[in-house]
């Protein structure tokens, strides 16, 4: 079993919630958990964000499912606003 198919199971999501959430159609998501396709940083993003991840966890590179703190909506690291 996957990561992300862990996670998800650990969650208690289906891949159809998966789906609402993530904006990825259901059958792309399915091919990306099963390993049939690999996702885009835009859909890793949202798949981390969905499952209160990190990006990193996803991609194996930790082993800590925590994500990271989140910044403010429109605020960068240092306090500049985006635009």
């Amino acid at each position: 079993m996957t990561r992300l198919k862990e996670l998800r199971k650990e969650r208690g999501l289906t891949q159809v919630q998966m789906q609402m959430l993530t904006g990825i159609d259901q059958s792309d998501y399915s091919k990306i958990e099963n390993g049939k396709r690999y996702y885009t940083f835009e859909q890793c993003r949202k798949i981390a964000i969905a499952l209160n991840t990190s990006m990193d966890y996803l991609a194996g590179l930790t082993d800590q499912k925590a994500s990271y703190p989140r910044n403010k909506k429109g605020v960068t690291d240092n306090g500049r606003k985006t635009t």
